[in-house]
């Protein structure tokens, strides 16, 4: 509604919010792990490497299965981003739902965490590899 109205502004303010909003983001992410260190240190190293390998599989899959289909390249791009990038919120929320008094809820909570934070960076990094060709 505002680039709408107001075409003028909205040019001259995109660029510093877009900057500003990574950095809100990033100091986010710093603080619910700075937060959360102890499980994150106790879990990361037994369930690290497996969101890391779910994840390329999942962004690999995309981008083939989307190359196939004779999608475009901006078409793949996007079907890939998405796909890499899953809904551990929605994971986070079934965990503290249906699981709060389970003695795995520090396991799979670090696990949707990770798995949130990580696909978020491998995005981010996607997008900004692929912004650069």
């Amino acid at each position: 509604f505002f680039n709408h109205r107001f075409p003028h502004i909205s040019a001259k303010i995109i660029k510093p919010i877009k900057t500003i909003s990574l950095i809100i983001f990033i100091l986010f992410i710093i603080a619910a792990l700075y937060n959360n260190w102890d499980a994150f240190n106790v879990y990361i190293w037994r369930i690290g490497h497996l969101v890391l390998l779910h994840n390329g599989i999942g962004l690999l899959c995309a981008f083939c299965y989307a190359r196939l289909m004779g999608l475009s390249k901006a078409d793949r791009r996007t079907v890939t981003i998405e796909t890499g990038i899953q809904n551990s919120g929605l994971a986070l929320a079934i965990i503290f739902t249906f699981f709060v008094n389970s003695e795995a809820i520090g396991g799979m909570a670090s696990i949707a965490a990770w798995w949130g934070v990580w696909h978020l960076i491998s995005g981010l990094l996607i997008a900004w590899v692929w912004s650069k060709f």
